[in-house]
């Protein structure tokens, strides 16, 4: 089952926290996370790949949308 977390408007490091709660949950599957800073992206970003989850980043505006797979 693929999940979404919503991290916008949240500062470090809440965002890395509900991505480290989501990717916890599963052994497998399709994460995408929402944020609206570098920060965040950066953060999460290092998380993902430390848990051996490949990461794409597509900005879309002022928000970048990271998509994990494992």
């Amino acid at each position: 089952m693929d999940k979404t977390v919503d991290a916008r408007g949240l500062l470090c490091p809440e965002p890395v926290l509900l991505t480290k709660k989501a990717i916890d949950s599963m052994q497998s599957g399709i994460v995408r996370v929402v944020v609206d800073n570098n920060a965040a992206r950066e953060n999460v970003t290092r998380l993902a790949e430390n848990k051996g989850w490949r990461v794409e980043v597509a900005a879309e505006g002022n928000e970048f949308v990271l998509t994990l797979r494992k």
